[in-house]
């Protein structure tokens, strides 16, 4: 399968060509929705394309990406339990349903999902066609073509809904990260005109511009471009849906041409934290100590982020900083390792090697942690609520090389059986911010900036970690 802008590629990211600005975070946990009661009288009802980007935040449970409905009928597109992609049409009796052999389990990549549905086509494994990342899909353990003519249940004069199941009961809610979600109606499709392979590298696939798409009467388009209205239709049709637990903090910058850093829920083996809010929040577990880290490894440049510590057990023993490997199935805190490294909130030392140096102030509830990492110089550096700690003089790390991972990866953790909540800020914030200050590329969103300070004497311009920063700044 063709890549789509993983973690760690930065070539289909330049700053030149077509740029996705917003994606909707969708929280599961919320039950949020994008609805609307009821689309209209189609151009072709039978025909129709369906296109969207999507980046994943939880696995292994049903997440429906759209899904229409009325008294004993139902169409649907969804990620099912097994990850597989899972798309039916049952309008009451015979059924046409397409599921993958692929399985979608990369929370650090953007994928592109074309749908594209055709009754009427007199060749039956022509009906109905998934193309994955610019490529069609042809490897099903269920795959059943419509009748010719057979009546869909999507693009119907019903309900439909973005993000979630919904009939008698709100249920099987997406997880994660959606852009440029967009429904044609009257034509099937080829994912040439919603994205094309990069040239430079030809095996990537990256988004075009569709605003100019020929939607048809019940067709819309959302670029998630309003963040006090994300279910307003761009296609000139007028087809709003109605935003129901989606906030103005849900428009999010991670996109699928600007892939940013989350924290990782498959490196959970040990801690069996809860994540949420797109991975960039993280409860952990008060009967055991770990540490959690990013999806993206780190091996050169100037890089930035943020930890707000939002609760914390008494005792307040928990930390933040940066690790040269994975957990691993034992109990060990950040700073247990030679190649971690952590601030500790107790008494603000800094922490590697299973021993401690004083550094700087503890912290607690409240406050907002920078982390400052230099790997042109090998150092570390931490701020307290925009302060620079220890004078601005850095903590010397070992070289990305010679650590277990061969790259560094963010961190949050606890230590002592504490329980913790964390929300980790790489540029997309999950929560308001007061200030809202980019870095020096005008990438990212910071409660602080970047750049602010001093750094062994010195001025450093410190990056959010995304991909268009990886293609310019290392990484």
């Amino acid at each position: 399968m063709p890549l789509i802008l993983p973690g760690n590629v930065a070539s289909a990211t330049a700053s030149t060509g077509y740029t996705v600005d917003n994606s909707c975070r969708y929280n599961d946990g919320d039950s949020p929705r994008l609805h609307i009661a009821s689309l209209g009288t189609a151009t072709d009802v039978d025909k129709w394309t369906f296109s969207c980007w999507f980046k994943r935040s939880t696995l292994s449970s049903s997440q429906y990406l759209l899904y229409a409905y009325t008294s004993g009928e139902e169409g649907a597109i969804l990620l099912n339990s097994s990850d597989c992609l899972d798309w039916y049409n049952y309008p009451g009796s015979s059924q046409g349903q397409l599921i993958t052999n692929r399985k979608f389990r990369d929370v650090g990549a953007w994928y592109h999902l074309v749908c594209a549905h055709d009754s009427d086509n007199g060749t039956a494994g022509n009906r109905m066609r998934i193309y994955i990342n610019g490529t069609e899909e042809t490897s099903f353990s269920t795959d059943t073509n419509p009748t010719l003519d057979e009546n869909t249940v999507i693009n119907r004069d019903l309900a439909h809904n973005i993000g979630l199941k919904y009939s008698d009961a709100i249920q099987n809610n997406f997880d994660g990260y959606l852009a440029e979600v967009c429904f044609i109606d009257g034509q099937q499709l080829t994912p040439s005109s919603f994205g094309e392979f990069d040239e430079d590298s030809p095996t990537i696939w990256k988004p075009i511009d569709i605003s100019e798409l020929t939607f048809g009467d019940n067709g819309f388009y959302f670029p998630f471009s309003d963040s006090a209205d994300l279910g307003a239709d761009s296609s000139g049709n007028s087809n709003d849906f109605t935003s129901t637990n989606l906030a103005a903090t849900d428009q999010a910058s991670d996109s699928p041409t600007n892939n940013f850093c989350t924290m990782n829920p498959l490196d959970n083996y040990y801690g069996a934290g809860t994540f949420s809010e797109g991975n960039l929040k993280i409860v952990t577990l008060s009967s055991d100590y770990t540490y959690y880290t990013g999806t993206i490894g780190l091996t050169a440049g100037l890089w930035y982020f943020e930890a707000k510590l939002t609760a914390t057990a008494d005792d307040n023993q928990v930390h933040v900083g940066i690790a040269g490997r994975v957990t691993e199935n034992s109990q060990h805190e950040l700073g247990h390792y030679n190649d971690t490294y952590a601030y500790y909130s107790a008494d603000g030392d800094s922490r590697t090697n299973d021993g401690d140096t004083s550094y700087g102030d503890g912290f607690d509830t409240g406050d907002i942690l920078g982390v400052y990492i230099d790997l042109n110089a090998n150092k570390l550096y931490f701020a307290k609520n925009g302060v620079v700690q220890n004078s601005g003089t850095g903590i010397s790390i070992t070289a990305p090389a010679s650590v277990t991972s061969g790259a560094y990866f963010p961190a949050v953790g606890d230590w002592a059986n504490q329980s913790a909540t964390w929300e980790v800020n790489f540029g997309n914030p999950s929560w308001s911010l007061s200030s809202a200050v980019a870095d020096k590329n005008g990438y990212g969103s910071f409660e602080y900036d970047p750049s602010s300070g001093t750094f062994d004497s010195a001025s450093k311009n410190f990056l959010a970690i995304c991909t268009k920063n990886l293609g310019s700044d290392g990484g």
